[in-house]
């Protein structure tokens, strides 16, 4: 089967061109307070007189090719590939659903860094532990959603995982249930072996919706896992500004601070109806890796994927555009040249 897909081998290099807009405000300043120094010197008409074959607009133009050449070297060092075959393999795995609860009670720093956080840097750790398995990622708070659906795109799938954060549902709560629902629906009508496992601090408001969603999930053969967030004693919720800086902790409407403690009962019974295991985290283990064996102990299915078997390199030409503009920047000056002066092409003769 032929097909057509680009992906950068090394993206971790592209985070480099944050340095762009850095290098716009510095050369901006710079521009700016030179201007202010020389208004005070003399009127801009005697400048010119003074220093005739000085010229911005050749600055600027040096400054934007330097920008493209810094852009074009970071993609060509990214390396940018065309994967054009694609092949369809057989594997034996099975079907997981992480969901993860992405209230604002997640923020709470009783598990480090926090208990959100720490649940990412988990789930991480499993996806690169995984080898035929599909997996998919629903987020929930006030509501459930598909973040990922499932797949056997594990790069895609540490992507969409470092994405997530409280801000993505404004609606606040814990339903579980709907998650659980969700999960269900979205594995598909195939036969593979299916798993839940819940990430939650479970502190959730409609505990009879989450136990008959399980009770659902159980009777098609899925099983539910389950991880408690938190610890017995609890912990405040930070809350944050728009730039993401804390300004302090939530409070109720007596003036207290808010703390937040791990529902341990509610996540039991749903393991429990889900015939999965419950575990709590602590900031020394989340617990994920003992359920993950229990999930690899299952009998797996043949799965069928397609994945891009070839891929070829295209950096060359990103660094060929970048040679031929850094050549470009330095053909040109930041002045004008003595014999350009003389012909004022442009100018009105005084």
């Amino acid at each position: 089967m032929e097909n057509n897909i680009l992906r950068f081998e090394h993206p971790e290099y592209l985070y480099w061109l944050l340095i762009i807009p850095i290098l716009i405000a510095v050369y901006v300043t710079i521009r700016i307070i030179n201007k202010k120094r020389f208004s005070k010197f003399a009127d801009s008409k005697f400048i010119e007189l003074l220093a005739p074959l000085t010229s911005n607009s050749r600055s600027n133009i040096k400054f934007i090719l330097s920008l493209l050449v810094i852009s074009l070297g970071i993609l060509s060092i990214a390396n940018l590939q065309s994967g054009s075959k694609m092949e369809e393999v057989k594997r034996e795995g099975i079907d997981l659903f992480f969901c993860i609860d992405i209230s604002n009670s997640m923020n709470a720093e009783d598990i480090a860094p926090n208990r959100l956080e720490r649940s990412k840097q988990a789930i991480n750790n499993i996806i690169n532990k995984l080898n035929g398995d599909r997996v998919g990622i629903i987020v929930f708070a006030g509501n459930a959603y598909v973040q990922l659906p499932i797949t056997t795109d594990y790069s895609a799938a540490k992507m969409f995982l470092s994405t997530i954060n409280t801000d993505l549902i404004p609606t606040q709560g814990t339903e579980i249930g709907s998650a659980i629902n969700l999960a269900s629906k979205s594995f598909g009508t195939n036969e593979n072996n299916k798993a839940i496992v819940v990430i939650s601090d479970g502190e959730d408001h409609e505990n009879g919706d989450a136990i008959k969603a399980v009770q659902e999930a159980a009777k098609l053969g899925i099983k539910i896992y389950t991880i408690g967030m938190g610890l017995e004693d609890g912990a405040p919720i930070p809350t944050y500004n728009k730039y993401g800086k804390r300004t302090g902790y939530k409070k109720d409407k007596n003036g207290n601070i808010v703390i937040t403690k791990l529902d341990d009962n509610m996540l039991r019974q749903i393991a429990e109806i889900g015939d999965g295991i419950y575990r709590r985290a602590s900031n020394s283990n989340v617990g994920l890796d003992e359920i993950y064996e229990e999930i690899n102990k299952s009998d797996k299915s043949e799965i069928e994927a397609k994945v891009f078997s070839d891929y070829e390199d295209q950096f060359q030409w990103f660094l060929g555009a970048a040679i031929i503009l850094l050549i470009i920047e330095l053909l040109i000056s930041s002045g004008k040249k003595d014999w350009e002066s003389k012909f004022n092409f442009f100018e009105p003769k005084q």
